[in-house]
């Protein structure tokens, strides 16, 4: 598990989400600046050097974005919409009990950000690149994604499930192990995604003042 950098974020083929619906020329130009915005960062890659990589005209591009900052828009927002997703179908399918749509809520926020590790990286570091009309829709996304994790654990703390002081603070720091991901974690045979999720899970529950196995 060594440290990401540049070179290795460029090295892993960058991802779409499954639920992407861009296609031929549109989702090469997404997948590639997805490539070069993560090892690069936003301000290091031109249309110029995003053109370069697809092998085409940098006016080509302007058919189908009107500029760099309309491709980071697109990516920010199907990264949050995946994200999103993922969470409201993790806690559907977990039943009724506050620990256990806990678990549900912190298995999929990891498996996203350690399967899509150049999306999250571009998501989360570059969203702050845009103009605030086109980053708010993705920020309202990331505000209702906060807000089923701090349902859950209000849930939990009113039933007496969960014991904390500071829920926000606890909300944080359980959405921060997933944000960081990307920078360290390589998948091995010791530590596959699952595994990190399941132990992702059981950190964010002894936090809440659950003992493990409960």
């Amino acid at each position: 598990m060594a440290s990401s950098s540049p070179s290795r974020l460029r090295a892993r083929k960058a991802v779409l989400p499954a639920s992407a619906l861009a296609d031929g020329t549109r989702r090469r130009i997404l997948e590639t600046a997805l490539q070069l915005f993560a090892s690069r960062g936003f301000h290091d890659a031109s249309i110029r050097d995003l053109a370069k990589e697809l092998e085409l005209r940098p006016s080509a591009l302007y058919a189908h974005f009107p500029s760099k900052e309309h491709v980071l828009a697109e990516l920010v927002r199907l990264g949050h919409e995946a994200h999103h997703e993922g969470l409201r179908t993790a806690l559907l399918g977990a039943g009724a009990k506050p620990v256990e749509q806990l678990r549900a809520l912190v298995r999929a926020h990891t498996q996203l950000h350690a399967t899509h590790p150049q999306l999250a990286v571009v998501v989360n570091d570059e969203i702050h690149a845009l103009p605030p009309e086109l980053a708010a829709p993705s920020l309202a996304l990331r505000e209702q994604s906060s807000a089923l994790l701090m349902a859950v654990i209000e849930r939990g703390r009113a039933q007496g499930v969960f014991s904390v002081p500071n829920a926000g603070v606890v909300a944080a720091a359980i959405s921060a192990m997933g944000l960081r991901l990307p920078y360290w974690f390589e998948p091995t045979p010791a530590l596959d995604v699952d595994a990190l999720a399941d132990l992702h899970a059981e950190l964010a529950l002894r936090m809440l003042g659950v003992k493990a196995g409960k």
